[in-house]
């Protein structure tokens, strides 16, 4: 088996024991390149390599973005998609601040116990088949938005490049303070689904590939508890950003058995596409990086996309 190793080194949680630790546990096994990222869409291209000299495995020790990054690089998009493109398997040891995608396939969070369930699975020979998002022409593996969590994404990355970790707590800042800045403008958003009528009046939307959301430490935030990797998109669009309502709804976000209903709340777990449109244009976010703004966007379910080196659903 042919591997490269993709490595983040300035992710938020990558250690260079953990580093050399995983590199011996894969050298032991397989045929092993080890690649570090040194800009920004690097893991892309190594990615892509990767699928050109037909290599069976890519593990990444990263971040969500490092891990979207390196599918954007070797998967093709449907449209483009003759069905001649290499693609290797993806394995995942949870390097950055979140890591909702490996949690979320049900891979450690401690990239030492994770990599003794890649070795473990890869000694059984056991893959996974998941479905993927697509946003604006782009993969996305557990979520993409609109509006405040895209302007909290933004805003993350501004301190990222001040040199601030992005921690658990300056998330919850980073949001409190935009919800509040948001919280003055007038709801600009309609969302068309198939099957349902226009919803009109949005505030801000997560579209979502599985659950939970996102992690606060260890604690797991579900909008769309239904949705899963072998679904559709969930969709979670809110039309209140008034402040009661709003406490409300977060608390059931952190609910253990978190099912979010409110009647200033749309949500669906289980659809195969979503359009968003706004009147001005208005913040992307893509698996926890900002995009940029647009007027419109369309997500896609794209089932059974990605072979991923992870346990089965239960």
């Amino acid at each position: 088996m042919r591997t490269l190793l993709i490595v983040n080194p300035n992710a938020t949680s990558t250690t260079p024991a953990t580093r050399d630790l995983l590199a011996h546990a894969l050298e032991s096994r397989t045929q092993l390149t080890v690649a570090h990222t040194q800009h920004r869409g690097h893991a892309a291209e190594l990615a892509q390599w990767a699928s050109t000299n037909e290599m069976d495995l890519i593990v990444v020790h990263g971040g969500d973005g490092t891990v979207n990054e390196t599918i954007n690089g070797f998967l093709p998009l449907p449209e483009l998609n003759d069905g001649q493109a290499w693609l290797p398997r993806l394995g995942v040891i949870p390097g950055g601040s979140a890591n909702v995608f490996a949690r979320a396939l049900g891979i450690s969070p401690d990239p030492v116990t994770a990599t003794n369930q890649l070795i473990d699975l890869l000694t059984l020979d056991r893959d996974r088949k998941i479905g993927l998002g697509i946003a604006d022409d782009r993969w996305f593996t557990f979520s993409a938005g609109v509006g405040l969590d895209a302007d909290v994404c933004e805003a993350i990355d501004a301190s990222r490049a001040a040199g601030h970790t992005a921690t658990p707590s300056r998330y919850i800042r980073t949001t409190v303070r935009q919800f509040f800045r948001n919280k003055r403008k007038e709801p600009s958003v309609r969302i068309e689904i198939p099957g349902h009528k226009p919803i009109e009046d949005v505030h801000y939307a997560f579209v979502t590939n599985a659950t939970p959301w996102t992690f606060l430490n260890s604690t797991p935030v579900h909008t769309n508890p239904g949705t899963t990797f072998e679904t559709g998109l969930g969709v979670f669009a809110v039309r209140s950003m008034a402040v009661v309502p709003t406490l409300l709804l977060a608390r059931q976000l952190l609910a253990t058995d978190g099912n979010p209903k409110s009647r200033n709340l749309f949500r669906d777990d289980d659809v195969p596409s979503v359009r968003v449109e706004a009147a001005a244009p208005i913040g992307l976010q893509i698996d926890g990086d900002f995009i940029g703004k647009r007027n419109m966007v369309d997500f896609t379910a794209v089932p059974e996309v990605l072979e991923v080196v992870a346990p089965r659903p239960s």
